[in-house]
């Protein structure tokens, strides 16, 4: 975990553009299962895709989902296109992703997020509502019981 909380501290250095969802957001609101990986949901611009890069400079970046395993090597013509990146680094895998099931695109998901203050910087989560329709929409065996983990802990959460 603690890896994971350096990759976020990069990407928030860097000043990227990016909302946590998934797993780690679930452990962030109290949920008890472990999770691997990072997911995001990022904004998608050459801008933005550049400063990932340089966030993850000497972490040896590669994409995870090819074959081959090639290395994270953007430019801002061939970020043109990009919805989605795999990327597996020195210290743990991110998701890098332009929708989230059941919530939208990028905007819908700043729209459902909130700021947050970790050790390691200010960046945004999604809310826990929005991580339940998420993990709905997904349906997987670990999203059914991380949506009722987090159904128990949005019941426990004082009412604002």
């Amino acid at each position: 975990m603690q890896d994971m909380e350096l990759l976020l501290e990069r990407l928030i250095k860097h000043e990227t553009d990016f909302v946590i969802v998934g797993g780690f957001a679930a452990v962030a609101y109290g949920v008890t299962l472990v999770t691997q990986d990072i997911d995001i949901c990022f904004l998608f611009s050459s801008d933005n895709l550049l400063r990932l890069q340089q966030a993850l400079k000497n972490l040896n970046p590669v994409h995870r989902m090819t074959p081959k395993r090639l290395p994270l090597e953007l430019t801002a013509e061939n970020c043109k296109g990009l919805k989605n990146l795999y990327l597996s680094t020195d210290w743990g895998q991110i998701d890098c992703l332009g929708q989230i099931k059941g919530i939208g695109g990028y905007e819908d998901v700043v729209r459902q997020s909130d700021e947050i203050e970790l050790d390691v910087g200010t960046c945004r989560i999604l809310t826990i509502q929005a991580l339940i329709e998420a993990k709905m929409a997904m349906n997987r065996p670990r999203d059914r019981e991380t949506v009722l983990q987090l159904t128990a802990i949005k019941e426990k959460m004082p009412a604002l």
